[in-house]
């Protein structure tokens, strides 16, 4: 019987080894940022411009510009939006400003583009997301989270997670847990609500962690030490992938028994099974570096590189 479990493994592994992409998006411009909200691809780019793609309709239905900024040799230049995200009716734009390293926060709302936070508020942000209709949670590069009240314009809480550079978080379901990554390898499981550090998720990883990303009771993470690591967040255990390059982008799948990783220079996205530890495929196709993965269900998988083009695959 175990023979029988292991040929059929092969033969699995054999047959959806290398999958092509399903459909490709193109943006108008390189992307950044890139999340999923109601069927819908909500997309940063490096053009000052956010594009929403309607997976119903396949097309895009919206394009939020925001404004050209200046740059140290003070030409005019687009603006990189380096992160968005969308909840009832309000797209999120977070991008630079060309001053002093400094963020602008934005939130677009029947059609009205206002500003949240300005390069005036010297606030370094590198990601951001909605926690609820009034609560945006920020991410610095000094590695603090700070939940954010949109109708005050005030901090609820800003808290410092360790001395190293921030790198990114990641949103559980409910957004009640984050999962946050840092230069030093580490990841930091963060009560939302609270503001508390739960716990530290350590020794799989041992350099500068990239994308990461949680679900259920599990967290993944790729970084400069070409591993992709998973951890249990209830158990603390873990292991990881090697991989032959930096793992610049992992996601999980909504039952976080499957997990996805960049694990190459060609920018080929590998697909395991964490409970057999196996792979399951290795998507081919993506030609910029990856830095977005995202699993729309256990079957299909987006991705983005910083390139115009946006992948989907369908595992099986």
């Amino acid at each position: 019987m175990k023979k029988l479990f292991s040929i059929l493994l092969l033969t699995i592994y054999a047959f959806s080894a290398k999958i092509a992409p399903l459909t490709k998006i193109v943006a108008d411009a390189p992307v950044k940022d890139m999340v999923l909200r109601d069927n819908k691809l909500i997309i940063g780019t490096t053009k000052s411009l956010l594009e929403v793609y309607d997976l119903d309709k396949r097309e895009f239905v919206k394009k939020i510009t925001i404004p050209k900024i200046k740059d140290f040799m003070g030409d005019t230049i687009e603006a990189r939006v380096a992160s968005v995200d969308y909840i009832d009716g309000k797209y999120l734009l977070l991008s630079d400003s060309g001053i002093g390293g400094y963020s602008n926060l934005r939130i677009n709302e029947n059609n009205q583009t206002t500003d949240i936070i300005t390069a005036k508020d010297k606030k370094s942000i590198v990601k951001a997301r909605f926690i609820d209709k009034e609560h945006i949670l920020l991410g610095f590069l000094s590695d603090e989270l700070a939940l954010f009240n949109i109708k005050t314009k005030k901090e609820v809480y800003r808290v410092q997670l360790t001395e190293s550079k921030f790198s990114d978080f990641a949103l559980n379901e409910d957004k009640t847990l984050a999962v946050v990554g840092c230069e030093s390898g580490e990841l930091t499981l963060f009560d939302v609500k609270s503001g508390k550090v739960l716990k530290r998720l350590s020794s799989q990883n041992v350099d500068t962690l990239y994308r990461v990303d949680i679900k259920k009771d599990m967290a993944v993470a790729g970084g400069k030490d070409r591993r992709a690591v998973w951890y249990n967040i209830k158990s603390g255990k873990g292991g990881y992938f090697k991989a032959t390059f930096f793992v610049y982008a992992s996601a999980l799948s909504p039952s976080a028994t499957k997990a996805a990783y960049s694990m190459d220079e060609n920018s080929d996205i590998t697909v395991y099974n964490l409970n057999t530890e196996s792979k399951i495929a290795i998507l081919k196709g993506q030609k910029g570096s990856l830095n977005t993965i995202i699993f729309k269900d256990e079957n299909r998988i987006f991705s983005a590189s910083d390139d115009k083009t946006i992948l989907e695959w369908k595992l099986n």
